[in-house]
C-alpha cells in the first residue's frame, strides 16, 4: 500500500432542500398564460390584496427581496396583459407570483468541490488561511449550478466553515456586456458562420463593442437584407446565441459568499453548469485573476466554458475557442509556463492531455501526457483540478475509473519547466471510496475539482458518490516522496 496517510476531516456537506431560489414558472402555451392573467385581472383590488398578503406571509421569510423577484417575473409576461388600464403594484406582484415557483438548488446533491485562497485574507488567523470553496449544486431536473462556501484553515490544519445562511440570491445580469471582436469572429468561424452577413454585422463595430451596438448592427443588417433568406436567419441566430453565451454577472456586496449562486443563464447551459475548476491565476506582472473552467450542458451537448472574476462579486462568463475545446475536464495552470498559458484537458474521454496558448480563450494542439496504467484507472484518467506548483514539480491530482465504474483519486508529478514530462506517478489510489462514501446518486465515486497547499499539507475537498462533499488532508512531503520514489506497481494480492 502507499505509505501516505489520509486524514478525513469530520465534516460533510450534505444537500439542503431548504436553500431555494425563485424561478420563472411560465407555461409554454400562450393561451394558458393569457387565461391565468385573465383570472388575476378579474379579481377585485380587495381580493388581490388578500391573496398577495397570503403569498407574502407564506414565502417572504424564505427569500431576500421577494417583491423584487416577483416584479421581475411579472415583467416577463407584461406583454400578454390584455388591458390598457394601469395595474396596481399589488396586482403586478400577484401576477408575478402566479408565474413563479421555488427551486431547491441542492435538493439532489452538493458535490464536486474546488478550493482556492480567498481574495481577502484580512481576517485570516495568524499562520492560517481564508479560503473559498465552489460546489456543484444539483436540484430538480438534474440542473446544476455553482454555489460557494467560505472557511478557515488554522495554523495546525484544523478546518472550519463559515455559517451558511438559508438564503440564496441570484446575481444581476448586466444588460449591456461588452465583447472582444477578435474572439467573436474566431468563434463564429468555428461554428461555420463566416459569411457575408456575419461580416456585414461585425465589420462596422470597434475592436471592443457592447451588446447594444451589436443589436443595432444586427437590426440594420436584417432591415437591409430583405427578403430574408434561410442563410441570413441562421447567421443572425448564431450571432445571437454567441452573444447570449458570453455574459456578465454582478452580486451585491451585502451578500455572504454562501448566499451567491451562479445559475444557468444562456441556452447552451440550460441544463447545467457542471464541475467548475477554480484556480487563482497569477500573471507575470503579479495581477491576480480567479479563473474557472466548467462544462455547459443544454440537455444534449456539452461545451467547455470559462469564468473569470477578481472579487467573487463580478463575474464574466465566456465561450472558449479552438479545435481543442471539447469534452470535459479542462484545468488551467495557476501561472504561465514558459511565457504561455497552459491547460490540462481530456479530449478523448480516456487520456490526459496538455496544451499551451498565448491567450486563455484560445486552445488547440493538445499533447498526450498520461494514459491509464494501473487497474484502478484502466477505463480512463483525468484531472481533479488545476496543477499545483511545488518545489519539485507540478502536482496534479487525478481521477481514475476502474472496474465497476469505481472512481478513485490519484496523483502525478510533472516537470516544473516542461510539464509535458511526467516525472512521478502514484501506482495506487491516494483516496478511494470507503464505507458510506460508496452510497449515493452515482455509487463508488470520490472526485474533486481542485485542491490547495497550506503549509506542508495538501487540502483536498472531494465529492462522495455524486451526493455530498467532504474534506481530506495529506502530508505534502509524504505525497511528494511517494511520487519521486519511482516504486514499481505492487502485484495483485488478496490482502
Amino acid at each position: 500500500m502507499n505509505s501516505i496517510r489520509i486524514h478525513r476531516h469530520e465534516m460533510t456537506l450534505l444537500p439542503d432542500s431548504a436553500r431555494v431560489i425563485i424561478r420563472p414558472f411560465i407555461p409554454g402555451e400562450n393561451h394558458v398564460v393569457t387565461t391565468i392573467i385573465g383570472r388575476a385581472l378579474a379579481l377585485t383590488q380587495e381580493d388581490v390584496d388578500c391573496h398577495l398578503q397570503k403569498v407574502l406571509r407564506e414565502f417572504d421569510g424564505r427569500h431576500l427581496k421577494i417583491k423584487h423577484v416577483l416584479l421581475a417575473n411579472f415583467e416577463k409576461v407584461r406583454g400578454r396583459v390584455f388591458t390598457q388600464q394601469s395595474l396596481s403594484m399589488e396586482r403586478e406582484l400577484l401576477i408575478g407570483a402566479l408565474f413563479s415557483g421555488e427551486y431547491a438548488l441542492e435538493s439532489a446533491a452538493i458535490f464536486n468541490p474546488s478550493i482556492m485562497p480567498h481574495p481577502d485574507q484580512s481576517d485570516a488567523p495568524k499562520g492560517g488561511l481564508r479560503f473559498i470553496m465552489s460546489l456543484r449544486a444539483t436540484g430538480e431536473g438534474h440542473i446544476s449550478s455553482i454555489e460557494f462556501r467560505a472557511g478557515t484553515i488554522a495554523r495546525n490544519g484544523k478546518i472550519k466553515l463559515d455559517p451558511v445562511s438559508r438564503f440564496v440570491i441570484q446575481p444581476e445580469i448586466i444588460p449591456d456586456p461588452s465583447y472582444e471582436k477578435r474572439s467573436f469572429l474566431i468563434k463564429l468561424h468555428e461554428m461555420g458562420v463566416d459569411d457575408q452577413h456575419a461580416g456585414a454585422v461585425l465589420d462596422p463595430l470597434p475592436e471592443r463593442f457592447p451588446r447594444s451596438e451589436l443589436n443595432r448592427s444586427v437590426g440594420t443588417v436584417r432591415h437591409e437584407c430583405q427578403p430574408a433568406t434561410h442563410e441570413l436567419d441562421h447567421t443572425l441566430e448564431c450571432i445571437q446565441w454567441l452573444a447570449d453565451s458570453n455574459y456578465e454577472l454582478r452580486f451585491s456586496e451585502e451578500l455572504a459568499i454562501s448566499e451567491r449562486i451562479i445559475f444557468p443563464v444562456s441556452p447552451n447551459e440550460s441544463n447545467g453548469i457542471e464541475d467548475a475548476r477554480f484556480v487563482r491565476f497569477v500573471d507575470d506582472d503579479g495581477t491576480v485573476t480567479y479563473f474557472a473552467t466548467y462544462t455547459a450542458y443544454n440537455g444534449r451537448d456539452i461545451l467547455p466554458q470559462l469564468i473569470r472574476t477578481e472579487d467573487f462579486l463580478n463575474f464574466r462568463i465566456l465561450t472558449l475557442n479552438g479545435a481543442a475545446v471539447q469534452n470535459k475536464g479542462m484545468a488551467l495552470f495557476p501561472r504561465r509556463v514558459g511565457g504561455r498559458y497552459a491547460m490540462l484537458s481530456r479530449q478523448d474521454d480516456e487520456n490526459l492531455f496538455i496544451m499551451f496558448s498565448d491567450s486563455p480563450h484560445h486552445w488547440s494542439d493538445p499533447q498526450l501526457i498520461l494514459r491509464p496504467s494501473a487497474m484502478w484507472e484502466s477505463v480512463k484518467v483525468g484531472n481533479c483540478g488545476s496543477p499545483i506548483e511545488t518545489e519539485v514539480g507540478w502536482l496534479v491530482i487525478t481521477h481514475g475509473v476502474g472496474p465497476m465504474r469505481k472512481y478513485c483519486i490519484g496523483a502525478v508529478l510533472l516537470d516544473i519547466e516542461d510539464p509535458t514530462k511526467v516525472i512521478g506517478r502514484l501506482h495506487r489510489p491516494l483516496l478511494s471510496p470507503e464505507g458510506v462514501e460508496r452510497e449515493g446518486y452515482v455509487p463508488n465515486v470520490v472526485y474533486s475539482c481542485g485542491s490547495l497547499i497550506h503549509g506542508r499539507k495538501l487540502i483536498l475537498p472531494f465529492a462522495v458518490s455524486d451526493r455530498a462533499s467532504a474534506i481530506a488532508s495529506v502530508s505534502l512531503d509524504d505525497l511528494l516522496a511517494e511520487l519521486q520514489s519511482g516504486a514499481e506497481p505492487v502485484s495483485c494480492s488478496l490482502e
